[in-house]
């Protein structure tokens, strides 16, 4: 514990407001702004009352109507608890803050189970840093391609650390990063099972049961007796993931999920994935069983499962691979599905060889001739109505191929030949801008990647092709100017018919095709107290797009403060500015490009009271502008509290927003807290009130429960929603219970 005060900022007593005067303080500003009128008064005592009436909605709605899901948790629950006993408390607090900040680089909807798991893994099983390798410390999302080079090169020029304190002296290693990464290292040799036995399979294994149980309180559309399209099942969310690991040699895995709208009759689940993973036998590097993804190189080629794309940390732009893994989702698209392995040809070249066979869902026709034959592949996972269920499972996917890789100290180099086969034939949609989309029922994709380390730069790149589409690369370098100063410079060119059905490149669109750019950033971090990052992209789509009937360009930057004077105070300023073109929203007989302009700004603050109190504070301001149209701005404004006091059975969090945007086009997102292994970024779109409510309680030892409770009260309003999701009223509201036992 120790050297978390040498390395953490100063003192509390040291911030800007001295300690003995804080409460004195703080107390009379709270008592004069309550005094007075004020629009942000008036937000608190709404959400004061928004909590009361919380009690009744949930009695009402969900106690009282609780169905089959509900049921079945609970009787689990109590089956868990006589299994359990002793008391303990298990700290998230530095994953719960990993995953807001990586937050800003994903969709909206993306699943975070992967790095949660990876995360967890580490924090129980510590990395050992005098023994790791490059691709372990990949895992950990927030190093750096370049701070991991410069680690080793450490390690080789003056042997083993002898104090995690040495990272200090390391080029890119600042304050910030070893405070995250301190939960997840250590020095200690500790020695793994490596003797695979029944006994010690049994006794020395971890096991980890979790049930999630989710449902918008209010009655959807969907849900009603409609003709045609509707939802055919019940609206409760349920979720069952079980876990083996034993040591870091053996795992084994299972995920069940229904989601709402599904049917719970028949098989209670929708969806089902599992694995069966070795590690470190001898040759045998890796051996996957089941449901599993490939990353590799900058993702061009092939990458399934989980990808960052742009964000404030500018050395995100630049991929770490993490080759073959278990697949460990609910995500019902990206994965593969068969069986894969990382075999050790020589002493410095390993070979991933890998074969998947898979049933996917895709909206099929007829075609002159009889045959079925589709345009695209449906990702949601989604078998609610008739004809998402008529989709299900309709397209039989073939994926055979292996991945070569050479490495050798500072340099690795690899490359990627594998095919995919379909049942039925893809043809080109009606639209433009589909012309060069991929046609036929087969794909052969060929990749070469690299990276190299050379002192202070470390150099990247891919270059990949689809046979009878083209080409798409790119290439670039992080380099370290000084102990204080990175910076990141990557050019990217994707051809517009390139073709690739696991492309997760860096690129502005969905997708790395038809597209061209520059970007550049920098981060800076003059002393402890102050961290900048900027960032420039500029980018061409040499071809059509989506509402985009010519070639078009554009750029996006951003520019971000963040000011740390003590170890329990923070504020972060933010800028990002991104400018498109789009057809225009004219009534004409031939469209144009308008310029479309996205602006955001933001203010936040976080500050803890005292060890059992944190807040945060966020000001966000939106501004949209297309053509000639008058600008919009939203703006959004809340608070959230945190009450986490050590070794406490109960802990927990709210937040209290105000939100106000004139449509769509200028919506603001905002990281939510949520139960463990789930992942809210709440869209805030219109005008009204934002509250949700997280418990976390410690029954016994091992078993934990969480409850969430989240609600929109929008004003001016009729519904909420639209077509089937429409609900009657202003207000919609979910309740989430999860229950996890570790044995």
């Amino acid at each position: 514990m120790k050297i978390w005060y040498v390395l953490l900022p100063v003192p509390f007593s040291h911030s800007l407001v001295p300690k003995k005067h804080l409460g004195v303080g703080l107390s009379a500003l709270v008592r004069n702004w309550l005094l007075q009128a004020n629009p942000f008064r008036d937000t608190l005592f709404r959400s004061r009352d928004l909590i009361i009436s919380w009690l009744t909605d949930l009695y009402d709605k969900f106690i009282t109507g609780s169905g089959y899901a509900f049921k079945l948790l609970t009787v689990a629950f109590i089956m868990i608890g006589f299994m359990a006993n002793a008391q303990t408390n298990t700290q998230e607090t530095a994953i719960r803050d990993i995953l807001e900040s990586m937050a800003e680089n994903l969709p909206e909807d993306y699943d975070m189970t992967e790095l949660v798991d990876v995360l967890e893994k580490y924090r129980k099983h510590p990395i050992n840093l005098n023994r790791t390798s490059v691709e372990e410390l990949n895992t950990l999302v927030f190093l750096s391609p370049l701070q991991i080079g410069n680690f080793f090169t450490h390690l080789k020029e003056n042997g083993p650390l002898a104090d995690v304190l040495e990272l200090q002296s390391i080029a890119g290693f600042d304050i910030k990063t070893i405070q995250m990464l301190l939960p997840f290292v250590t020095l200690t040799n500790i020695t793994e099972y490596q003797q695979l036995s029944f006994r010690n399979l049994v006794h020395a294994g971890e096991n980890d049961l979790m049930m999630r149980f989710a449902q918008t309180l209010q009655k959807q559309k969907g849900y009603t007796d409609l003709p045609g399209n509707r939802y055919l099942g019940s609206p409760e969310r349920f979720q069952m993931r079980y876990r083996y690991q034993y040591s870091s040699i053996l795992s084994a895995a299972i995920t069940l999920d229904k989601d709402a709208g599904e049917k719970f009759t028949g098989k209670p689940f929708d969806f089902y994935s599992g694995n069966i993973a070795l590690f470190k036998l001898g040759k045998l590097k890796k051996l996957v069983v089941g449901d599993y993804t490939q990353q590799f190189g900058q993702g061009l080629t092939l990458w399934s499962g989980f990808s960052f794309g742009k964000g404030p940390d500018v050395t995100s732009v630049a991929k770490k691979d993490l080759g073959l893994r278990p697949y460990n989702s609910t995500n019902e698209y990206s994965f593969f599905r068969g069986a894969a392995a990382t075999i050790n040809l020589f002493k410095n070249v390993d070979i991933t060889p890998f074969i998947s066979f898979r049933n996917l869902d895709a909206s099929q026709k007829l075609d002159a001739e009889g045959n079925l034959v589709q345009s695209t592949i449906n990702q949601t996972g989604l078998h609610r109505t008739p004809t998402e269920i008529k989709n299900k499972g309709v397209l039989a996917q073939r994926v055979f191929g292996t991945t070569i890789q050479y490495t050798k100290n500072e340099l690795v180099v690899g490359a990627i030949a594998y095919h995919t086969n379909y049942k039925n034939r893809f043809i080109t949609q009606t639209a433009a801008y589909d012309r060069y989309s991929f046609t036929g029922k087969s794909l052969t994709n060929l990749g070469l990647f690299y990276n190299y380390t050379y002192k202070n730069m470390y150099l990247y790149g891919e270059g990949a092709k689809g046979l009878g589409g083209g080409f798409a690369y790119i290439n670039g370098v992080l380099i370290s100017l000084s102990s204080s100063v990175s910076a990141a410079l990557t050019y990217r060119n994707y051809a517009k018919d390139y073709h690739s059905f696991f492309n997760q490149g860096v690129s502005e669109s969905s997708e790395a095709v038809n597209e061209k750019g520059l970007y550049a950033g920098l981060n800076v971090n003059p002393n402890k107290h102050w961290a900048f990052s900027f960032y420039g992209d500029l980018f061409r789509f040499p071809w059509l797009k989506y509402r985009v009937d010519e070639p078009s360009k554009g750029y996006e930057v951003l520019a971000q403060a963040i000011y740390t004077p003590s170890k329990t105070f923070k504020i972060l300023v933010r800028f990002k500015s991104e400018n498109k073109q789009q057809n225009t929203d004219l009534d004409v007989p031939v469209n144009f490009l308008d310029p479309v302009k996205r602006e955001g700004y933001r203010t936040e603050a976080n500050w803890q009271l005292n060890k059992n109190w944190h807040f945060q504070n966020r000001i966000e301001v939106s501004q949209y502008k297309k053509g000639s149209a008058n600008r919009e701005f939203g703006y959004l404004i809340y608070q959230d509290i945190d009450y986490s006091p050590m070794f406490a059975k109960l802990t927990g969090n709210v937040r209290f927003a105000y939100f106000n945007t004139p449509s769509y086009n200028s919506r603001i997102y905002a990281y939510e807290d949520d139960v463990l292994y789930s992942f809210a970024f709440g869209m805030y779109n219109g005008r009204g009130f934002r509250t949700y409510l997280n418990l976390k309680y410690n029954v016994v030892k091992k078993l934990n429960v969480w409850i969430r409770y989240g609600l929109f009260v929008y004003k001016d309003v009729e519904t909420v929603g639209t077509y089937l999701d429409e609900i009657k009223g202003n207000k919609k509201s979910e309740v989430k219970i999860q229950v996890r036992y570790q044995f």
